[in-house]
């Protein structure tokens, strides 16, 4: 992970420090990482209803309200409980488009008590996310859990 990354922890971390609302840190995790991250046009949440992902606070471009779990980028991932990084998501078997600009995906599911779904992070840039960037989400998945455990 790069310093930059080190420092965007420290700073989600401190900012997410004592609220405990799902909805509430996931609306302020999606706004920081948006706007401090840079070549990324879509950034949020969907959260598992029954058999479907659906969608919770974002930042960027209107988004698909409803994926079925087990389909696209966001549904694959969690379904097989692993992180998903798409350098090119025209080349994805199933990928569901809510925007066209996207044009690479990672997306790191989670399991929590309080609520389970997935973190998903999109650019207009082709191969944009690599493993230090998927590893940077799932820190950030680790910290938004720790957040609303309480």
């Amino acid at each position: 992970m790069n310093s930059n990354h080190d420092l965007l922890l420290q700073q989600l971390a401190a900012l997410l420090k004592g609220e405990h609302d799902p909805l509430a840190n996931a609306a302020n995790l999606s706004a920081f990482l948006y706007h401090s991250l840079d070549a990324v046009n879509w950034l949020g949440f969907y959260f598992q209803q029954g058999d479907e992902l659906v969608l919770g606070p974002f930042h960027g471009q209107p988004a698909c309200t409803r994926l079925p779990i087990g389909q696209g980028v966001c549904g694959k991932a969690f379904a097989n409980k692993q992180s998903l990084t798409v350098a090119d998501v025209s080349k994805f078997s199933g990928h569901i488009y809510c925007d066209t600009a996207s044009q690479s995906e990672v997306v790191v599911p989670f399991y929590h008590d309080k609520m389970t779904g997935v973190l998903d992070v999109d650019s207009p840039d082709l191969n944009r996310f690599d493993q230090q960037d998927t590893a940077f989400f799932e820190q950030v998945v680790r910290i938004y859990g720790d957040s609303i455990s309480h």
